[in-house]
């Protein structure tokens, strides 16, 4: 059962940290410390809900038709390797850091528009939590423990962006930050894909 817990917390974990359009936002207001606990929240509470519907929907069919999930597991080694792909060359050719503007003009409601619409306007996050995660996690012994594993990594990586972006504002304004942090995701997502590839469930 504890095997479920990790595979759930390291694979949710892996993928989560990609910076993608929603983790980019939530550290962008936590940098400019607007409402970023909200904002966490919000992203939480949306995984919270698309990992159980997914998990317990999908990962059921996938139980069902061994095709179906042999087919998911090749497309999220296709998708992980691009998510590679994409943060390496990021970390390699570099961007612009984040604005740490100061201005807090936006209200509550505001902010979580704005971190709903980067949330359900992602396909990126479908991709993750309805299909890729439950395509592992329906492998798994306890497909509960599974994704409380999934879902205590999501509470831990929105907290830290939350806490860490606030707290560490000046050094993750600048480009060589995002450039170190994109390097890790990429090795982390590329290892992930492997594994996958191989036919493992990373502990599994």
């Amino acid at each position: 059962m504890w095997e479920s817990y990790l595979t759930g917390l390291v694979v949710c974990g892996g993928i989560i940290m990609a910076i993608g359009a929603q983790n980019a936002y939530v550290l962008g207001v936590a940098v400019r410390r607007e409402h970023h606990w909200w904002s966490a929240g919000l992203c939480i509470s949306a995984d919270i809900a698309l990992l159980s519907l997914g998990m317990f929907g999908v990962g059921a069919l996938l139980m069902a038709l061994p095709s179906a999930m042999e087919v998911m597991r090749w497309l999220g080694v296709a998708f992980l390797s691009y998510l590679a792909a994409l943060a390496l060359y990021r970390a390699a050719y570099g961007r612009q850091g984040l604005d740490a503007d100061t201005q807090r003009d936006r209200s509550v409601a505001q902010v979580l528009l704005a971190t709903l619409a980067v949330t359900v306007l992602n396909p990126q996050v479908y991709l993750d939590t309805l299909l890729l995660i439950p395509a592992i996690g329906a492998q798994q012994e306890s497909a509960p423990t599974f994704v409380a594993g999934a879902v205590t990594a999501s509470i831990g990586w929105f907290c830290l962006l939350a806490w860490g972006g606030a707290a560490l504002s000046p050094w993750l304004s600048r480009p060589v930050a995002w450039r170190t942090i994109d390097g890790v995701i990429g090795v982390m997502m590329a290892v992930i894909a492997i594994k996958l590839a191989l036919g493992s469930t990373l502990m599994a």
